[in-house]
């Protein structure tokens, strides 16, 4: 193997680990186009790279694999003319000779060239610019084999071949392979999150469409017995209390929904977690005592957060109804609270039937609820939201037939 092909060999995995090191430092997949001035940096650093590792063949001549960064930047960025003027301005450190004029010349045309033939280039596809932008570099190694041909000994012919006619094509066709993949996955990933969100709405409406027509039917059962002129007044007083019951209910869900799309914390108020789980836990005692539970409580610590009182209240009275509906036949709910020096965890913990990896991974998404078919999921879909907006954290530990455990995270505000 003759010196220039060990060169170019050398500059070229000088390029693939830098293309990878490129890869691994961008979030999205290495999407070129996507991120235009991460891609001219890895361009551009390239080019110097290749200067640096360049190889003199003759007092005027300098060999490198600089027509790869140039051509595939020039275009999938269509940055062609700023690579170009950056490969004549690097190449007039090894000196003003006849191989940088020849330089100055062939990147001047060229960059206009492929500035102007990147649009169209941009629009085909995968595998006719990975054959195109290769065929290109082909024809210019053949143009720059013939030059050195007429200054290079003959001895070296096989070594030149080599150098110019593969490793330069070679090279350009496994980078853009490498480009294509990358824009491939970047919209994939677009595309399962598009879908994602469409999901998302069909289960929502199919929660709204289900919560809502049962009060909505109800409501209008009874305008249809209003409509008739044999009912009495205590019997249409009835009616319309039942129906003004069922609109409220009707309302709450809409405005549950709106408190899970988007929950709006305001006021923000000073919250004493022991009063506020204290009030939380009266409101419920009717439903424990219905469900044979027994609500128990450890407070070692009076400590305070920042949030709003309402939907703070509305977070965990959904939790522990959860908590509870989930204990049919009696059992204990405990409510913790413990502090450290930056912030609150309180622990809601059941002896209730328990939940699998699986139920943990997909509580608090759209139209899932443990209950089966009785439930939507609406309240732990709000609860999570707003826990969100308070920027609290949640933990839930689970196992089948012992019970649930909840952390809760908030950032400590004082110690009382």
């Amino acid at each position: 193997m003759g010196i220039n092909t060990m060169h170019f060999l050398f500059n070229l995995s000088l390029l693939m680990i830098l293309f990878f090191i490129f890869i691994l430092l961008n979030k999205r997949v290495g999407s070129i186009l996507l991120h235009k001035r991460a891609g001219l940096f890895y361009f551009v650093s390239s080019l110097i790279l290749c200067f640096l590792f360049s190889n003199p063949i003759q007092s005027e001549y300098v060999v490198d694999l600089r027509i790869i960064p140039f051509l595939l930047g020039g275009l999938y960025l269509r940055c062609s003319p700023i690579l170009g003027f950056l490969v004549v301005f690097f190449r007039a450190f090894h000196g003003i000779d006849v191989g940088f004029f020849i330089a100055v010349v062939f990147y001047t045309v060229f960059s206009f060239f492929i500035w102007y033939i990147s649009p169209w280039f941009l629009k085909l596809t995968s595998n006719i610019r990975i054959l195109i932008s290769t065929g290109i570099t082909l024809l210019i190694s053949v143009a720059i084999l013939f030059i050195a041909l007429k200054t290079m000994p003959s001895d070296q012919l096989l070594d030149l071949f080599i150098a110019y006619l593969i490793i330069p094509p070679l090279g350009v066709a496994v980078i853009s392979f490498l480009i294509e993949i990358g824009e491939k996955n970047q919209q994939l990933h677009q595309q399962l999150i598009i879908e994602e969100k469409m999901a998302a709405v069909e289960q929502m409406g199919a929660a709204i469409s289900h919560e809502i027509r049962n009060p909505l039917t109800t409501a209008i059962g009874f305008i249809e017995l209003l409509e008739q002129g044999s009912i009495d007044n205590s019997k249409r007083t009835e009616y319309l209390s039942i129906i003004k019951d069922d609109l409220d209910s009707a309302e709450s869900i809409i405005q549950d929904y709106l408190t899970f799309s988007k929950p709006i914390i305001e006021p923000i108020e000073e919250l004493d977690i022991q009063k506020e789980l204290t009030q939380i836990i009266k409101l419920l005692h009717p439903l424990a005592n219905y469900h044979s539970v027994k609500i128990s409580t450890d407070f070692s610590t009076l400590v305070t957060i920042q949030g709003d009182k309402s939907k703070f209240h509305q977070c965990f009275i959904n939790i522990m109804k959860n908590s509870i509906e989930s204990m049919p036949n009696g059992g204990a709910l405990l409510i913790k609270t413990l502090a450290t020096q930056k912030k609150v965890i309180i622990f809601i913990q059941d002896t209730g039937a328990g939940l699998s990896k699986e139920q943990i991974k997909r509580i608090g998404e759209p139209h899932y609820s443990t209950k089966g078919a009785k439930g939507t999921g609406l309240s732990m879909m709000v609860a999570y939201s707003i826990l969100h907006a308070m920027r609290g954290t949640i933990e839930v530990q689970s196992e089948i037939g012992k019970g649930t455990i909840f952390q809760f995270h908030f950032k400590l505000h004082k110690l009382r």
